[in-house]
């Protein structure tokens, strides 16, 4: 059939308009990845206030980069897109965030209805019943959540690999680990895909991965931020909420909208003077800060990151701030018993009761092999043995309360090392309990004491290995004073900004 110079020239106006639809649509999404690329969550959010961008834009922004992403890290465990969508259709809440992409950790937070896998297979298509308070703020500050990050089986060692969802790997050296229990968050966080990240934390889980990704991560006081309805506190207190993020005033803005006492609550942390954003560029004043440079238990640190704690101080100590070696004195042995104590009893209590629910036997089909030692071990334990375990946090609680009456902060290394390669301290390696135990607690040495003892504490990005990896300088302060950290972290990233240092993938 012969073609009629109108029909060619019809024929060639449509095909030039979708090329420059095309066009136009290539270079609308190279636009948006520069927003990701150079906006904190406050960023995107004054954007959306300012209708540069839509909530539109910015999540399916996320997603794309989400779905691009993920096969080479592997950090979704759960994707909630149509719940996001239906959530920008109804209309968002005029909050601080509002318009923001947002990911939850698949970890003892739920949206009813949705699926909470808890990194497990003893819990594989768990839909939830109630909604997390915390997701509520979330929400109410106007974040938009499309997805919940991985997480290793019940948050229980400092690596991101699971049998169920496989390994997170870090967007520094996908060889190497993304950090625990919130690598999924810190992976996504490092490669771009968001800002922030929701994160929990019951024995350094928010900052072991902010450290292994080169974020910002602090662990709140206990009692700051709401945990239930479906419990209040997590392994005796010992777990809190708060996120990982690129810069030090998105998290004080994240804490500002999620914290407060919740219904049911045994304990709340005090009352802050002021909103925790205000602090970011309030003068920490002339500090006192104890330089501990070994771990309590005595493990060995890398050469690398005691370089890097050394230099953090000389930092600090250019600010204005007396620095000196000190450090309170802790029975680790003691608290390692205790800490296996509350933490074994709760595992072994949430699935021994899921598995009657289920009508099924425990055993390595459903959870993993330390996992059932684990489970073993809190079996073993006694109300007693779980009452002096919660006695003896409380007594180092009052001695290093003591402690930092001398010391407004104490300086140490978040990890005792870079990030490890992967397969070295998962839930399933075939190792002992005592051999995983040993390489876990040595590679975490620093953080586990102060989800005893309820203390705040921040990992901030300071170094670099020289493989290229991130190295966290760990700041802790007194109980309830969340406050000072954000002041200090505030005047560290302005003297050593970090936030235009992000992994190239």
């Amino acid at each position: 059939m012969k073609t009629t110079r109108r029909e060619a020239l019809a024929g060639g106006i449509a095909l030039a308009a979708t090329a420059g639809l095309a066009t136009e649509s290539k270079a609308k999404a190279g636009s948006m990845n520069d927003v990701l690329d150079t906006h904190d969550s406050l960023g995107l959010a004054a954007l959306v206030k300012a209708r540069k961008v839509s909530p539109t834009e910015l999540l399916e922004a996320a997603i794309g980069r989400a779905e691009a992403l993920n096969p080479r890290f592997n950090f979704m465990a759960q994707k909630h897109y149509d719940y996001a969508r239906k959530a920008l259709a109804a209309g968002l809440p005029q909050g601080p965030f509002s318009g923001v992409p947002w990911l939850l950790k698949d970890l003892n937070t739920y949206i009813a209805g949705e699926v909470t896998e808890n990194g497990s297979r003893l819990y594989k298509g768990q839909r939830a019943s109630v909604t997390s308070e915390l997701v509520r703020r979330i929400e109410r500050a106007g974040f938009v959540i499309f997805g919940k990050t991985t997480t290793p089986e019940f948050g229980l060692t400092g690596t991101t690999e699971s049998v169920l969802k496989g390994p997170t790997r870090n967007p520094w050296n996908p060889e190497r680990i993304a950090g625990g229990s919130s690598g999924g968050a810190a992976a996504a966080v490092a490669a771009g895909v968001i800002p922030a990240a929701h994160a929990t934390d019951g024995g350094g889980s928010i900052r072991i991965p902010a450290s292994a990704c080169g974020l910002f991560g602090l662990k709140p006081s206990r009692g700051r931020v709401p945990m239930g309805p479906a419990r209040t506190e997590g392994w005796g207190g010992m777990s809190v909420h708060h996120a990982v993020s690129r810069t030090v005033r998105d998290s004080a803005a994240i804490l500002d909208a999620t914290h407060g006492l919740e219904a049911g609550s045994r304990y709340s942390a005090p009352t802050p003077e002021r909103p925790y954003l205000q602090e970011v560029d309030r003068d920490p004043g002339k500090l006192r800060i104890a330089l501990m440079l070994s771990p309590y238990s005595g493990a060995p640190v890398d050469p690398e990151v005691v370089e890097a704690t050394r230099a953090a101080a000389r930092l600090l100590e250019g600010l204005g701030h007396h620095v000196e070696e000190a450090a309170p004195k802790i029975d680790m042995a003691v608290i390692g018993a205790s800490s296996f104590a509350l933490m074994a009893s709760s595992v072994a209590a949430d699935c021994i009761d899921r598995a009657k629910a289920l009508g099924i036997e425990l055993g390595p089909d459903v959870v993993e092999r330390t996992t059932l030692d684990m489970i073993a071990m809190g079996k073993s334990y006694t109300g007693m043995d779980f009452a002096r375990g919660n006695n003896a946090y409380q007594a180092a609680a009052v001695t290093i309360a003591q402690f930092m009456e001398r010391y407004d902060v104490i300086l140490s290394p978040t990890l005792s090392a870079p990030p490890l390669p992967l397969g070295h301290i998962g839930l399933d390696t075939g190792r002992s309990m005592m051999d995983w135990g040993r390489e876990v607690g040595t590679f975490t040495a620093f953080t586990g004491i102060y989800n005893g003892t309820g203390q705040p504490s921040m990992s901030l990005p300071l170094a670099m290995s020289k493989d290229g990896l991130p190295i966290g300088v760990m700041v802790t302060g007194r109980f309830g004073d969340e406050g000072l950290l954000f002041r200090l972290a505030g005047q560290v990233e302005k003297a050593a900004p970090w936030a235009g240092r992000r992994a190239k993938v």
